[in-house]
């Protein structure tokens, strides 16, 4: 979205972002032009600290496509942010439920995607 909002890891920068809705406080993660839960215009996109915990995870072992097969075995997880909504992202193969963790940006299959790793204690 080129509207003066930041970018994020869709636009080739190293960052997620999300959406709150002014009028009823709900959340929302890709962005759009008003908001899922009210319909109010224009939501105000905020960037995301990267750290959350890890609700769902599941490892991929049989690629989708040619280009993905170079990947696997690897991790799609569904993650609890810290600023409270869920997004689902690449993860280190040995993530489980509950880990904390904070995203870092690679390539897969030549996008960048947040790769989400536990954060060590």
């Amino acid at each position: 979205m080129s509207d003066g909002n930041p970018a994020d890891w869709t636009e080739g920068a190293e960052a997620i972002v999300y959406q709150a809705c002014a009028a009823c406080g709900s959340l929302q993660y890709f962005r759009r032009r008003f908001c899922c839960a009210c319909g109010a215009p224009d939501p105000e996109t905020k960037r995301a600290s990267g750290s959350g915990v890890v609700y769902a995870t599941s490892l991929v072992t049989r690629a989708a496509t040619a280009e993905a097969r170079a990947h696997v075995p690897y991790n799609i997880v569904l993650v609890d942010m810290a600023e409270g909504f869920r997004m689902m992202a690449h993860g280190a193969n040995d993530l489980a439920i509950g880990d904390k963790v904070v995203a870092r940006f690679t390539r897969f299959t030549g996008r960048l995607v947040p790769y989400f790793e536990r954060i060590k204690s």
